[in-house]
């Protein structure tokens, strides 16, 4: 692990200033547009916007890429995105918005591509794993830090916009002047949406329902907090224990993962998540309760994700492995579009609770169509030997790092060692 972060300590560090960005605009508009007057459907639009962006980017950053190279492509996303998070103070308005966050959906998508691309290539085979066990935590670390700055500023103000416009800003610094020379760039063509379904109903449905999952959770959770009657550091807290449970989860549930029926898994852990959403439905302004909700669904959705792709693999050949990945990864984002705009019509109809119940019913859904599978589809239609090896990686993933989780993985599965090292002490 020390030698991953010698190597690519710029690569590193520039993440996590971009993840702190990421962070702060997703609560800060969700608590300004609050104070703007705007109403929970225009914010829920707002937020959809970012996956639209994020979509679209998905199937054109690699093209970019392609013609113009990583440095381009990273300092013009890069400088883009600085000059959108400091208009959104001065234009206040649902409609601006929108079309800032579309912008900076596909700026982000194109920078993790980027980024993502330059960590495959900057690690080895002996070091993939744990350069990607490190890319995760500098990920949600940036993540929660951005939710501690904002209860350092004021939220009705302009500072706590030019503070992730300046971190943006600077997080390119030290990337493009001390990243190694730039990667050639390839990407599987993902697996179109109809043979996923054909290979596995289940990951098919299950990741479009979470992409309504993590939809709420990155986009409208500052929303639901306003509602609910929340302080801003109380929102900030609670935003918080959604990503951290989501990093502490995922290890447990991977080592059960590569134990145990991943359907039966699959199942357990989305009826948890679904169970933990009604504390805070029949009590929404419960403080305690939200976090304690907020927390047992963060780390349920968050693992599912992968359980998904796992046991699609499962039902695959190696070499459509990443294939299946950047598919799944397309459903997901089609569930994250839609979910903001079906939240934002619960929260004005039931309040607060709508939150829960929205989340509620989707993990719900995982898990009920989890056991309608389980009658359809025998176990021993998965032969011992094509069990694959449970990959963590977090929603907020790109196609890019799906598939270098997959290597990870396969050059696991042919060395029988273990996937991700433990961090050295």
């Amino acid at each position: 692990m020390i030698q991953v972060l010698g190597s690519s300590w710029a690569l590193f560090l520039g993440m996590f200033m971009l993840m702190i960005g990421n962070g702060l605009q997703g609560t800060l508009l969700g608590l300004r547009g609050e104070i703007e007057g705007f109403s929970t459907l225009q914010l829920s639009i707002v937020m959809s916007g970012y996956f639209v962006g994020f979509l679209f980017a998905s199937k054109m950053a690699p093209e970019m890429i392609r013609r113009v190279g990583h440095v381009r492509v990273f300092a013009a996303l890069g400088s883009t995105i600085s000059a959108v998070l400091i208009m959104y103070p001065v234009l206040a308005d649902p409609i601006a918005w929108t079309l800032g966050r579309v912008v900076i959906g596909f700026c982000f998508c194109g920078v993790y591509v980027t980024a993502e691309s330059w960590l495959n290539d900057a690690s080895s085979n002996e070091t993939r794993g744990q350069a990607l066990s490190l890319y995760m935590i500098v990920q949600m670390a940036g993540i929660v830090t951005a939710q501690f700055i904002i209860t350092r500023g004021d939220v009705s103000g302009f500072v706590l916009f030019i503070v992730p416009s300046v971190l943006v800003s600077m997080a390119f610094a030290p990337i493009l002047l001390s990243i190694k020379p730039t990667p050639a760039f390839g990407r599987t063509k993902p697996m179109k949406v109809v043979q996923l379904i054909r290979t596995s109903p289940l990951a098919a449905v299950g990741m479009f329902l979470l992409g309504g999952v993590f939809s709420a959770q990155f986009g409208m959770s500052a929303v639901y907090g306003a509602r609910a009657g929340f302080s801003v550091g109380e929102i900030s807290l609670f935003v918080s224990a959604i990503y951290l449970a989501a990093l502490v989860a995922q290890y447990p549930i991977g080592w059960m993962s590569d134990r145990l029926d991943r359907r039966i898994l699959i199942i357990a852990v989305a009826l948890i998540g679904g169970v933990g959403c009604l504390a805070g439905a029949f009590w929404p302004a419960s403080y305690t309760l939200a976090v304690v909700s907020g927390a047992l669904v963060g780390g349920t959705s968050n693992p599912l994700y992968a359980l998904l792709i796992a046991y699609t693999n499962d039902y695959l050949e190696k070499e459509d492995m990443a294939a299946a990945s950047g598919g799944l990864l397309f459903i997901n984002g089609v569930g994250a579009i839609m979910g903001p705009l079906t939240l934002g019509y619960m929260l004005d109809t039931m309040g607060p609770r709508g939150y829960w119940v929205f989340l509620g019913v989707l993990m719900f859904a995982v898990g009920m169509y989890g056991i309608f599978r389980m009658s359809r589809r025998s176990r021993a239609d998965i032969g011992n030997d094509n069990v694959t090896t449970y990959a963590n990686f977090p929603m907020t993933t790109s196609p890019i790092l799906a598939e270098m989780a997959q290597e990870v993985y396969l050059d696991a599965e042919e060395t029988g060692e273990a996937a991700l090292a433990e961090p050295a002490e």
